[in-house]
């Protein structure tokens, strides 16, 4: 598993779908930088504490429910973009969308998530 992999398993994921709060919190503490943040349709925190809350309420919202990658995971400079699902304890899928990401020194600066697929061109051929 190469670093990019692993900080977005073993650190961003494994933040998302960890429900025992002291251990989320040390996965943010390693895989977030000091002012990390994110940043989604419905959702927007900054900061380890921000984070863990956001976390938090999306666990309340959807208990039982765990994020998986649907892809490989596409880099190029600090950037990077993954595709991920959320599914339901019965295998359901919730949501699906893309996170597009910038990182630094093994840690994450900032994650934009969006959900659904791509909205079609409007533009006629």
């Amino acid at each position: 598993m190469n670093d990019t992999t692993n900080l977005i398993d073993a650190g961003y994921l494994a933040m998302w779908n960890e429900t025992d709060a002291e251990k989320r919190r040390t996965i943010i503490s390693r895989t977030w930088a000091d002012n990390g943040s994110y940043v989604d349709p419905l959702l927007e925190a900054s900061g380890a504490p921000a984070l863990h809350q956001m976390v938090a309420g999306v666990h309340e919202q959807f208990p039982g429910h765990r994020f998986r990658r649907t892809s490989g995971i596409d880099v190029h400079h600090n950037r990077l973009r993954f595709a991920w699902e959320l599914v339901a304890p019965d295998g359901a899928v919730t949501v699906a969308g893309v996170d597009i990401g910038e990182f630094e020194g093994g840690r994450l600066q900032a994650m934009t998530g969006f959900f659904g697929p791509l909205p079609e061109d409007g533009a006629a051929g």
